[in-house]
Order: C-alpha cells, then sequence, then structure tokens
C-alpha cells in the first residue's frame, strides 16, 4: 500500500455507494483498507497513461462488479472519468450461439467460456473508447442475461469521452490458455459427460489462444480477486441466486444440484487462472472464505 494514499472520499459518497449496491455495512472497511489504495494507485498510473485500460478477473461471486464500479466512482471524485465494461456484454446472440452448438459443440448453446463472445466487437469497443475525443459518444453493447440475448442497438449504453481509464471485468479476463496436453484428461463430471473426446475444451483454449490472448495483451494492468480454492465458487454462486430472489421477488433460482453443474462449465480456466495469475497479475486483492479481502499485493513492490 502507499504511505501516502493521497485520494479521499467526501463522507457522503461511501454510505451513498454502500446503499445504492445493497452491500453490507461492513464494506466500508474493506473500501478503506483495499479498494480506496488501490483506486489511488489506478488514477495515479491514468494520470501518466490515459486512457488506462485495467482488467478484472475473479470467479463468480468475487466482486468484480462492485470493485469496478467502486473504481469509476472513486475516480470520479479526484476529476477523473472511467467507463466500466463487462465481458458478458460481448456475449453473442443467442442463434449466433445456437449455430455454434449445431457447427461445433451443444456445450456451447451455454454463454460464459470462451467463444462465446465476440471478440471483434470488444477488440473495437475498447479500441474506440481509448480513442474517444471530447464531444464524442460511443455506444457499446448490453447483454440481457433475462432473455439471454443481446439487446437491440438502440438501447445500448452511451459513454462520453474523453476517459481517463477504461475498466474491462469478467471471470476469464487475463486468462492464459493451458498447453494442448492439458486439455486431455476431464477434470469434472461435465466434461467426462459431455466432452467425451475434448472437443469442446479444445475449441475453448483455442479461442482463448487466438482471439482473447491478444486483446487481454492490450491491458495496461490486470488486477486478480483470488479465491481460496476453487470450492467456495459453487458456495458464492448460491449466495448470489438468493440475493437475486431476494430483490427480484418472483424470480426463480438454481437449485443446488443445478449450481453445483453449472459451475463445471467454468472449473478448468477458473482453476487455470488461480494457479496462473496470482503470480502474473498487476494487483492480487486476496480473499477469504468469508468474502472478505485479507491482503492486497501489487507486482511493482507496494504491500498492504
Amino acid at each position: 500500500m502507499y504511505a501516502d494514499v493521497a485520494m479521499q472520499l467526501p463522507p457522503t459518497v461511501l454510505p451513498q455507494f454502500i446503499k445504492a449496491h445493497s452491500l453490507p455495512a461492513e464494506f466500508s472497511i474493506t473500501a478503506q483498507r483495499h479498494y480506496l489504495p488501490f483506486a489511488d494507485w489506478l488514477s495515479r498510473r491514468a494520470r501518466q497513461t490515459a486512457p488506462f485500460l485495467l482488467g478484472i478477473n475473479g470467479a463468480q461471486g468475487t466482486g468484480k462488479s462492485t470493485l469496478a464500479q467502486f473504481l469509476k466512482a472513486a475516480l470520479h471524485e479526484a476529476g477523473q472519468r472511467a467507463a466500466v465494461l463487462s465481458i458478458d456484454d460481448f456475449y453473442l446472440d443467442k442463434l449466433s450461439r445456437e449455430a455454434l452448438a449445431t457447427e461445433v459443440h451443444p456445450l456451447l448453446r451455454v454463454r460464459g467460456v470462451p467463444g462465446t463472445h465476440d471478440t471483434v466487437l470488444m477488440r473495437q469497443t475498447l479500441g474506440d473508447l481509448r480513442s474517444l475525443k471530447a464531444g464524442e459518444t460511443l455506444r457499446v453493447p448490453v447483454f440481457d442475461k433475462a432473455t439471454d440475448d443481446r439487446v437491440a442497438e438502440s438501447e445500448w449504453a452511451s459513454i462520453d469521452g474523453p476517459l481517463d481509464a477504461v475498466i474491462l471485468e469478467g471471470w476469464c479476463v487475463g486468462t492464459p490458455p493451458q498447453p494442448d496436453s492439458e486439455l486431455q484428461q476431464p477434470i469434472n463430471g461435465l466434461e467426462a459427460a459431455e466432452d467425451r473426446d475434448g472437443h469442446w475444451r479444445s475449441y475453448i483454449n483455442d479461442c482463448l489462444r487466438e482471439r482473447y490472448a491478444p486483446i487481454f495483451a492490450g491491458l495496461d494492468a490486470l488486477c486478480y480477486l483470488q479465491i481460496p480454492d476453487f470450492g467456495v465458487v459453487p458456495l458464492w454462486r448460491a449466495e448470489q441466486e438468493r440475493k437475486l430472489a431476494a430483490s427480484r421477488p418472483g424470480r426463480g433460482i438454481m437449485s443446488d444440484a443445478g449450481i453445483v453443474q453449472f459451475v463445471q462449465y467454468f472449473e478448468r480456466l477458473t482453476r487455470v487462472a488461480l494457479a496462473a495469475l496470482p503470480q502474473t497479475a498487476d494487483v492480487v486483492l486476496e480473499l477469504a472464505r468469508d468474502h472478505t479481502i485479507i491482503a492486497s499485493r501489487y507486482r511493482d513492490g507496494h504491500q498492504h
């Protein structure tokens, strides 16, 4: 951590953020100890390289979107403008995924893994945002998970330039591809039953290497929200389901068995990230099993 964290928030900002995002009161401790020093780190770098492109990687339930929105709000208080993008908003539309399911592998009908995003649009959007000038506006895609489809272009979000930072958050952002030799053995029941010849996981890995890696190579920095182990992922995903159900009365939630099945789609690359990114990410926020952050590590030598 920086010994002299210059960034301070007005007294009302943090309580308003907690209320707007339905966060527990103890979030203020995480914000002061870890998020605010990180925002200060990002603010300094955005002054040196603007717009600064930050990637945020974390498994389901780690708080990627909350962190991204906090950084945006903190930079705003410092007089800097940030745009937040989720890799989820670049999912291929339903018809395109149906075609993939027919032509490549049935498991590609389920959105989430590399190969189910429009990487051409992602690369173009990131490039356009970085060159956005004062008075210019860019429309960026929005994906509606309720309908499992991209919304009409007329309903896309608008971002005004210029920007000091662009934040791309997503569960696989910055994750490296595996050596092909590591793809041979299935790692869970889904792969063993539904991908017996390894074609699905090989396709995902090829997409990650050929389409995603060049985009991730353009990041100025990567932040990794480090889980204690893969076992917390289904537990935290279940918590997300319960919170969604509470916030949207009448919405059905996934059963525990359904959650266990669902997270198997993401298990392989989540484990790859857990093995690789603590050593390679520029900023690592280490999470305990109760979701609290217990350490922040910066590759440039700053510790907290």
